[in-house]
C-alpha cells in the first residue's frame, strides 16, 4: 500500500499525515469499499450506519458518485450499487501493473505451449485475486475471470501466497478461532493452515485435488520479486478430475519455468542457500 509523502521540510517533520487528509474523500472512498460480492447493492440508510455519518452526508457522498458513475441506482429504487467507473478504474490499474504487464505475454505463450487457460493470481488481505489471464480455444465453462476473488486459505493458490507469512502474521490476519469451511480439505484454524503451507515449503511442491472445488485442477506455481517475497501464483487450469500423469511432468515443468521466468523479470535471484525455493501446487478449483 503506498504512504502518504509528507514534505520533505523541518516544519513538516513534526506534522501527522492526518493533516493531509481529506475527509469527504476519505469517507467517499470507505464507502465504495463497503460494496463486495456479498453486499452488491445498499440504500442509504445502511451505508449511513456502516460508515457511522450523518444519513444527509451519505446523501451527498452518494450523489457526488452517482454524478461521477461510480454508484448507480439498483433497478431505479433507493438502493445503489457500484457503476462502470468503478469497473474502468480497476481495469485502467490491473494495465498499470509491472507484474501483469511482464505476466500477460508469458501467459499467452504458456497456454499456447500446453492447451490450456493460464492464469495470474495476486493475495489482497485474505482474498486471492485474479489480475490476468490467457484463455485456451478449447471449450471450457469457468466462472473465473479477472478481478474474481476467493478465500485465500481455502485454495492452493492461496497456501501459495501465504507462504511467506509467519503464524503471528497469519494469526494477525486470521484473528478468529475458527476459520470459514468451504469444502472438506479446508484448513479449520490458522494452526492448521500454517502446519498446511510449512509442510509446502519444506516438501517443495504439492499435487493435490479436490481442495477447493470439483472437476478442475491446477498446476500453479509462485512468483517473485527482488525482494524474493512472494508476489504472486501463475498457474494453468486443467477441466478434469485428474491430470494425465504421462503429460504431468511436462505441464509442471512449463508451468514452474514460466513462474521462474516472470520472477527474473521481476528481478529476483535466488541465494546461494537456495532461499526462495518454488512451490508447485495441484489443485481442483
Amino acid at each position: 500500500m503506498n504512504t502518504i509523502a509528507l514534505p520533505t521540510t523541518q516544519a513538516a517533520a513534526s506534522e501527522t499525515p492526518d493533516k493531509y487528509i481529506v475527509p469527504g474523500l476519505e469517507r467517499g472512498l470507505r464507502l465504495l469499499g463497503e460494496f463486495s460480492s456479498k453486499e452488491r447493492t445498499m440504500s442509504a440508510a445502511e451505508l449511513a450506519r456502516r460508515l457511522k455519518v450523518p444519513r444527509s452526508t451519505v446523501f451527498r457522498l452518494l450523489a457526488t458518485l452517482e454524478m461521477m458513475g461510480f454508484v448507480e441506482r439498483a433497478d431505479g429504487g433507493r438502493d445503489f450499487r457500484l457503476g462502470m467507473a468503478v469497473l474502468r478504474l480497476g481495469f485502467e490499474f490491473l494495465a498499470s501493473l509491472e507484474l501483469t504487464e511482464l505476466g500477460r505475454p508469458l501467459l499467452e505463450r504458456l497456454r499456447d505451449e500446453i492447451g490450456y487457460p493460464t492464469n495470474l493470481v495476486v493475495r489482497d488481505g485474505r482474498s486471492i485475486v485474479y489480475v490476468a489471464k490467457a484463455v485456451s480455444p478449447r471449450p471450457f465453462a469457468s466462472s473465473v475471470n479477472v478481478g474474481t476473488r476467493l478465500p485465500a486459505h481455502a485454495t492452493v493458490l492461496g497456501r501459495v501466497l501465504l507462504e511467506d507469512l509467519s503464524l503471528d502474521e497469519l494469526r494477525s490476519l486470521y484473528p478468529e478461532a475458527q476459520l470459514e469451511v468451504f469444502s472438506e480439505n479446508t484448513p479449520r484454524t490458522v494452526g492448521e493452515l500454517h502446519e498446511i503451507v510449512q509442510h509446502d515449503r519444506q516438501r517443495g511442491y504439492v499435487l493435490q485435488e479436490g481442495f477447493f472445488e470439483a472437476s478442475i485442477s491446477t498446476i500453479a506455481a509462485p512468483v517473485r520479486d527482488r525482494s524474493g517475497k512472494v508476489v504472486a501464483a501463475l498457474g494453468a487450469t486443467i477441466p478434469a478430475a485428474h491430470i494425465d500423469p504421462e503429460q504431468l511432468d511436462v505441464m509442471v515443468e512449463k508451468v514452474r519455468h514460466t513462474a521462474g521466468e516472470l520472477s527474473r523479470l521481476l528481478d529476483y535471484r535466488p541465494s546461494p542457500q537456495g532461499t526462495g525455493r518454488k512451490v508447485v501446487n495441484l489443485y481442483r478449483e
